[in-house]
């Protein structure tokens, strides 16, 4: 079947999957799919936790069969893992685990070795849901080659707490407001941030909103709805975003069932 006929030609997940989002990631697993050529925002990781997946590179290049692959943010690609039970991470490119993914991937696809892709999988299937810590460590301790993360600014540290308790209210979350949250100036807290987080200001709110419309579009929210519950000026910017940073729809989000286990 030629991957570029199907009918929903930017999802590689079939519905009946589920996602979990940490601050500067998104995890989704289930049934694979096949994509046509597309590109995000996003670093990719793809691994195959039964049978195989097929990847290329765009212009129609040769297909490369393999167990898991890297993918470079803004690389286009097309992906066919039909007949596999699928795991992804898609990671913000400028956090410290999308910088250590990003410096695997030579040439846009980086294919990983039988070996370690076996390795890999073990370590998701012994940490059995995607929702436990063992699936954020194994991806810390064997990509990040075990670096503790930095230390957080104590204004930091406010600002995160205020993000994760305001994230409806985007007055609440302006640049000045923000900063008097942590007891800083802007630039000042634009730099701590970054360095602490590892991640802009902004791209990190980005994503909260982002996963939060996930979430309600998986608890049968509408695009409109989910957009507005997230923050999002409208269902136009929470699409523009979603194909953006994740090479899919809201609408294609809307299908999958939240679940914990892998499987």
């Amino acid at each position: 079947m030629n991957v570029l006929a199907v009918k929903n030609p930017v999802m590689l997940i079939a519905p009946n999957s589920g996602a979990f989002p940490w601050p500067t990631a998104m995890i989704v697993w289930g049934a694979g799919d096949a994509s046509s050529e597309h590109r995000h925002h996003s670093v990719q990781l793809i691994l195959a936790l039964t049978a195989n997946l097929r990847i290329r590179r765009g212009d129609g290049e040769p297909w490369h069969l393999c167990d898991a692959a890297l993918v470079r943010a803004d690389a286009p690609h097309e992906v066919d893992a039909r007949g596999a039970t699928v795991l992804i991470a898609f990671v913000e490119p400028e956090s410290p685990l999308g910088e250590a993914l990003a410096g695997r991937i030579p040439a846009d696809i980086a294919h990983i070795p039988a070996a370690e892709a076996a390795r890999w999988r073990g370590a998701v299937c012994a940490a059995g849901s995607p929702s436990d810590a063992g699936i954020r460590r194994w991806l810390e301790a064997d990509l990040l080659d075990g670096r503790p993360p930095p230390t957080l600014h104590p204004g930091v540290r406010r600002v995160l707490r205020h993000v994760r308790n305001h994230l409806q209210e985007p007055d609440a979350l302006s640049l000045r407001a923000l900063a008097v949250v942590a007891g800083l100036s802007p630039s000042r807290l634009m730099h701590a941030f970054t360095a602490s987080m590892g991640i802009a200001l902004r791209p990190y709110l980005l994503w909260l909103r982002l996963q939060l419309a996930c979430g309600e579009l998986m608890r049968g929210a509408s695009v409109t709805e989910a957009a507005l519950q997230a923050g999002f000026a409208d269902a136009a910017h929470l699409s523009r975003t979603c194909r953006r940073m994740l090479g899919t729809t809201p609408t294609a989000i809307a299908a999958r069932k939240a679940r914990s286990k892998i499987g």
